[in-house]
Formats: structure tokens, C-alpha cells, sequence
């Protein structure tokens, strides 16, 4: 059977409501895995967030900020996830 797939309007709809971003940027990456293992278990994704959440946080405490915000998405069909993840201060001017 295949995975439900997630798509990218959902992973940005939960990153909006847990992080409240004020950048982000959400590609699905999928078709540059096709004929991948894993490309059969789920999607494969990179984001960009900027939230001020993550100011003072380091990188691991900062992804599990957003793994957190993608719990429920992830048995849904998430298989790999690439994450930037930024601060608001670390932007240039």
C-alpha cells in the first residue's frame, strides 16, 4: 500500500501556527529522490524558517522546534526533512 503523502501547504500551515515565521520557505523535494528507498515511505522536504522562537536557541533545540510543530505529519507520510532554521537577528540588514 502506499503512504499517504504530505504536502507542502500542510507542512507550511503547521510551521505558521507553531513558529509563527517571519520567513519561511517550504519545497517539496520528492522528485529529486524518485527511485529512492525512501522515496517509497514518505516525501522528502527542505525549509527555511525565521522565527523569533529561536533566538538564543541553539541548532538542536531549534529542530526540535520544528520537528515538534510536524509531529502529526510525520507518520503521514514525511520521510527526510532538511532544516535551516534562523533567528530573526541573524538576517543581514
Amino acid at each position: 500500500m502506499t503512504p499517504p503523502r504530505v504536502d507542502a501547504a500542510a507542512v507550511e500551515a503547521a510551521l505558521i501556527a507553531a513558529l509563527s515565521p517571519v520567513e519561511l520557505k517550504v519545497n517539496d523535494d520528492s522528485a529529486a529522490h524518485a527511485g529512492h528507498a525512501g522515496a517509497r515511505e514518505g516525501s522528502h522536504f527542505s525549509v527555511v524558517v525565521v522565527s523569533p522562537l529561536f533566538e538564543g536557541k541553539p541548532l538542536l533545540a531549534r529542530h526540535r522546534l520544528v520537528y515538534d510543530a510536524l509531529r502529526s505529519l510525520v507518520p503521514q507520510g514525511i520521510h527526510a526533512l532538511a532544516i535551516q532554521a534562523r533567528a530573526p537577528s541573524e538576517l543581514g540588514p
